[in-house]
């Protein structure tokens, strides 16, 4: 198979594991186990721990020690061992050790495939800006694949969802194996800092100023992935409650309105190197950002009947929102990083949005949703939730305009590309 062909492969699959249990497992939660909710907060939590460190401690080790793809094939392999063992647990509060155990697996993956694509793409001689996207569209299509997948066979419900996932991964795990080398590159210097030494070689990426003013805001993006992560399936259910929408098919079928965001995702990718190019990090960073704006806005407003319509809209703006910083994000980094801490920056930008950015999100929209709109019979004011979360986007877009100095040279990224793809 061509280089483009077998990083699609690992793609799609990279993303059908996780999409096989990501939107369902609250359904098989509340709906076989009938446990609380109050736990089942955790379980989303898991995410966001396991991201505070793992990837950041994988991709030191990619970079130092062993090939990104062999720690990518183990990875998905014990990823596979826990996600069989899932279906077993009988406690809620073993059942949130077990998943946090299943994030450390899978997490540092999704940095780790980003390294061996890179470089991948760049052994090969091809401009990852033009290539990747149309690579990692492939992740969304096994995303949808996955949830159609469980929908259909009906497993939303059941531990067969665990059991699709666990045997994606296995087969993922070995396949791994089969992908292009990706050594380490890191080299020990004579006089090492310590940095150097303790393998943080990226947090380097610190000094910087618009660096960290990047990381910065990349952690505060990740915050509003979490909101709608958290809060939009549950959104929609809770329309049930009204006579009037509760025979909606967006309120009996949430997951499968919700998976227009996905559909949105594989054309937004596609669009990615043009914008990139044209119009450089800066400007598809803040269209992201009010992208979010719009997103949270038009839920504030719509409903499953008249307002389905922005329901709808807000579910293909996702698609822009999540793309122009999550994919975006990393194609900068890569350019911004010497080619020996490769897989050490994708860690470093997981650690910031999924890691920090997820925790902080979740945790404070909690604390905000319970003390400012949860009602005294326990319903929430989804409005009044919504437009906060909209007011939030809006305020990081104008800070990132005054804050976030970079100016878009198009020769010095044609350059950059040429130097990485010489290493």
């Amino acid at each position: 198979m061509s280089i483009k062909l077998r990083l699609i492969v690992m793609y799609f699959l990279q993303f059908f594991v996780w999409g096989a249990w990501l939107l369902t497992i609250g359904a098989y939660w509340f709906q076989n186990k009938q446990w609380s909710g109050a736990q089942f907060g955790a379980i989303f939590s898991t995410m966001g721990i396991a991201s505070l460190f793992m990837p950041s401690i994988m991709g030191v080790v990619a970079d130092k020690w062993i090939n990104a793809e062999k720690l990518y094939g183990l990875l998905h392999i014990g990823g596979a061992i826990v996600l069989f063992i899932v279906p077993t647990i009988n406690s809620p509060g073993l059942m949130f050790w077990v998943m946090l155990i299943n994030m450390m697996f899978y997490m540092p993956t999704i940095s780790l495939s980003i390294a061996v694509a890179y470089n991948a793409l760049k052994g090969d001689g091809k401009d990852i800006i033009k290539d990747f996207p149309p690579i990692r569209v492939w992740g969304t299509v096994g995303f949808i694949a996955a949830l159609w997948t469980v929908s259909l066979l009906h497993l939303e419900t059941t531990e067969g969802q665990f059991f699709v996932a666990s045997g994606a991964a296995l087969v993922l795990g070995l396949y791994a194996f089969t992908l292009p080398k990706c050594p380490p590159k890191f080299e020990r210097k004579e006089h090492q800092s310590l940095l150097d030494t303790l393998g943080l070689t990226s947090f380097a990426l610190f000094r910087n100023p618009q660096m960290a003013i990047f990381f910065i805001f990349a952690m505060l993006l990740g915050a509003a992935l979490q909101l709608t992560n958290a809060y939009g399936d549950t959104f929609l259910h809770d329309f049930a409650k009204h006579d009037e929408f509760k025979d909606l098919m967006a309120v009996r079928y949430p997951a499968i309105i919700m998976s227009i965001s996905q559909i949105s995702e594989t054309l937004f990718i596609l669009a990615i190197p043009f914008f990139l190019k044209r119009f450089g990090i800066k400007t598809v960073m803040l269209i992201s950002m009010l992208a979010w704006t719009l997103r949270f806005g038009l839920f504030a407003y719509g409903d499953p009947g008249a307002g389905l319509w922005m329901i709808v809209l807000s579910c293909i703006v996702y698609g822009m929102a999540f793309d122009f910083f999550n994919i975006s994000g990393s194609l900068f980094v890569e350019g911004q990083a010497d080619p020996s801490i490769r897989a050490s920056a994708q860690g470093l930008f997981m650690l910031m949005t999924n890691g920090i950015g997820a925790v902080l999100g979740s945790s404070i929209s909690g604390l905000v949703i319970e003390a400012f709109f949860t009602r005294p019979d326990n319903s929430k004011d989804w409005h009044g939730i919504w437009t906060t979360f909209s007011v939030y986007s809006l305020v990081v877009a104008v800070l990132f305009v005054f804050l976030f100095k970079h100016k878009h040279d198009p020769a010095a990224l044609q350059s950059a590309a040429a130097r990485n793809a010489a290493h």
